[in-house]
């Protein structure tokens, strides 16, 4: 029901059976039954096993509140600025069952953030100062939060259950249609053969599964599972295994075309095509992983990992015989989107179409879809969709809480006047602010916090709406591997046997390309794809040599093991040859500089290195 109503509403079939629906009834019909769902599918009590009675009883409270929201909205949110007995009793049903849903899925630091800020929105009229709020009550609290198109079933909620829900189910189809065998197999087959070749089928494995799933944890459990003992047994530490997989994995949620839901949400903040978000986070992720691919390179060379086992690798030619079909979804994709203009969830249909054709007709490696694939990606699909239904609705609550109170403005003021007439220092304070409020939060929960509170300080001092969003995205999302609340970092430890702080240390420093790359893309909007063809080239070429040369500093190695002189060297090289040169004239002669720093130390290296190889044995 989740899914056929999401498909439904898309391609417009309520009306054309005559009923007219607000979003916001179609979003709370929906959340009706992803809640339900929740309490039945998420128990309690970690060590329970069967559905308890008072689960069942939760479920059909969810059910009937959210089916009375959906059915009555027009009159309750109308009544809403009078607080009447059955609006608060709405809202706080609502609440208690969302809250309880987010302590089941998430855990309790998202519930602890909301009641956080839920104290001080109710308290916050009290603080002196600049971050003193407007007054609040409970009772007009709680109705904003349930009943107004800012709160529980504004855009977060609608984006979810009209664009998530049909990538999703794509994804879900993807792996049971063979077409998630393809690509693993393709990695394997592609870097296998190399040094380092696991830890860089890591990288390549974990961006085109990124593409799709948008999840850091379900994307380091899927591809870590593989490719964490294959570097270990490459002879890879079980902490750097770790972290490689936990940075690989996190870059999902940079990557185009989901981003971890987000670029649909940003879209709507900045009210501009999902297309462009799309296009602006491309090159930005492409350094990313580039960054990650040199770094895995260096660190084989270094410490001597070896190969994946022959036997493990599959022949290239065979894999691509086998599946080289599965390309044609991701085309279809480009192609809606980018030529014909449609609507993202348009897109993901006609993509999932292609798949379930390629599943049951051509298959991979012999293997072909059935009905009960579709009914398992069916179950997997809503199944995965009750945390993030629970997650839309508690962002919303988090936009609403801000919203109700004035916060959102109060705090950017705040900071504005922190960072003072420094555009760096605020942009600093910034990355700092995301990073701490991002600890522990998924992927929507954390963009949505940031958006409300750190981006408009940003766009305010005269930063790129695009870019000041961009820039906290990719510092939330650095909350996922740095410590000391790792999540991404802490579930590749799981699974590496590594220990959980030590293994978010290192992904730090493996990861160290998404501290920085953030910075650029505010002075040099073409790395956002932003200017002339020749901007958007030179800088590519620059951002890359300069990642190039700061890898080697960071790896201790680029022909031989560098001395610290060396690597201090490589790293001003590679800092010079980065510097946004559209800034200004001086920083263009900084660049230059750079560039002919770096390739002077590259020559330098590799005269060494052919001296030492020409140098008879002795």
């Amino acid at each position: 029901m989740l899914i056929a109503g999401s498909i439904a509403w898309s391609l417009d079939l309520f009306r054309a059976v005559g009923l007219v629906l607000f979003s916001e009834q179609f979003a709370a019909g929906a959340y009706a039954i992803g809640l339900s769902l929740t309490f039945l599918r998420f128990r309690s009590h970690k060590t329970a096993t069967a559905v308890p009675w008072y689960d069942w009883l939760a479920a059909a409270l969810a059910l009937g509140a959210c089916g009375y929201l959906a059915v009555d909205f027009p009159r309750l949110t109308a009544a809403a600025g009078t607080v009447t007995w059955d609006v608060l009793a709405l809202s706080a049903i609502l609440t208690a069952l969302t809250l309880e849903a987010v302590r089941r899925t998430i855990g309790w630091s998202l519930v602890i953030i909301l009641l956080a800020i839920t104290g001080y929105v109710l308290l916050g009229h009290l603080v002196p100062g600049r971050l003193q709020t407007r007054a609040v009550g409970a009772g007009e609290m709680l109705a904003y939060l349930n009943l107004d198109n800012n709160g529980l079933l504004g855009l977060i909620l609608q984006i979810t259950v009209i664009i998530i829900i049909p990538f999703v189910f794509m994804g879900q189809l993807l792996m049971r249609s063979g077409g998630s065998g393809f690509f693993n197999d393709a990695a394997i087959a592609l870097m296998g053969r190399y040094r380092g070749g696991a830890a860089k089928m890591a990288v390549m494995g974990s961006s085109l599964f990124g593409m799709i799933s948008g999840i850091a944890a379900a994307n380091t459990v899927v591809i870590g599972v593989v490719t964490i003992p294959l570097m270990k047994r490459s002879g890879m530490p079980a902490r750097l295994a770790g972290a490689v997989e936990a940075c690989a994995s996190n870059g999902g949620q940079l990557m185009p075309p989901v981003m971890g839901a987000v670029a649909f949400v940003m879209a709507d903040f900045l009210q501009l095509p999902y297309q462009a978000v799309a296009i602006a986070a491309l090159l930005p992720s492409v350094m990313y992983y580039a960054a990650l691919f040199i770094q895995a390179d260096l660190e084989a060379a270094r410490h001597g990992f070896g190969k994946v086992e022959a036997d493990k690798i599959p022949r290239l030619a065979r894999v691509l015989a086998g599946g080289w079909l599965f390309l044609a979804p991701f085309a279809v994709i480009v192609y809606t989107l980018f030529v014909l203009n449609w609507e993202p969830e348009y897109a993901a249909m006609a993509a999932a179409a292609v798949i379930v054709a390629l599943g049951f007709t051509v298959g991979y490696l012999g293997h072909r879809m059935r009905l009960k694939d579709i009914w398992a990606a069916v179950v997997e699909t809503s199944g995965g969709l009750c945390e993030i239904l629970v997650i839309s609705a508690a962002a919303g609550f988090i936009m609403g809480l801000f919203q109700v109170s004035g916060l959102a403005f109060a705090f950017a003021a705040y900071l504005v006047e922190l960072g003072g007439q420094s555009l760096v220092l605020l942009l600093l304070l910034a990355a700092v602010v995301s990073i701490i409020l991002g600890m522990g939060l998924p992927t929507i929960g954390v963009y949505v916090m940031l958006a409300i509170l750190v981006a408009p300080a940003l766009v305010k001092v005269g930063v790129d709406p695009l870019a000041a969003h961009m820039f906290i995205l990719y510092f939330g999302m650095m909350s996922l591997i740095t410590p000391p609340v790792a999540p991404a970092a802490y579930v590749a430890a799981a699974i590496a046997g590594s220990p959980s702080m030590a293994t978010g240390w290192t992904a730090m420093r493996f990861g160290w390309a998404a501290y920085i790359v953030p910075f650029l893309f505010v002075f040099s909007p073409a790395i956002l794809m932003k200017g002339s063809v020749a901007d958007i080239v030179v800088v590519t070429l620059t951002s890359l040599g300069g990642i190039w040369l700061i890898c080697a500093a960071m790896t201790g190695y680029f022909t031989r093991v560098l001395k610290m002189r060396m690597r201090l060297a490589f790293a001003v090289a590679g800092v010079m040859l980065m510097s946004p040169h559209q800034l200004s004239e001086l920083m263009l002669w900084v660049n230059i500089g750079g560039g002919a720093l770096g390739v002077a130390l590259v020559a330098y290296e590799l005269r060494l290195r052919n001296r030492n190889q020409l140098r008879p044995a002795t």
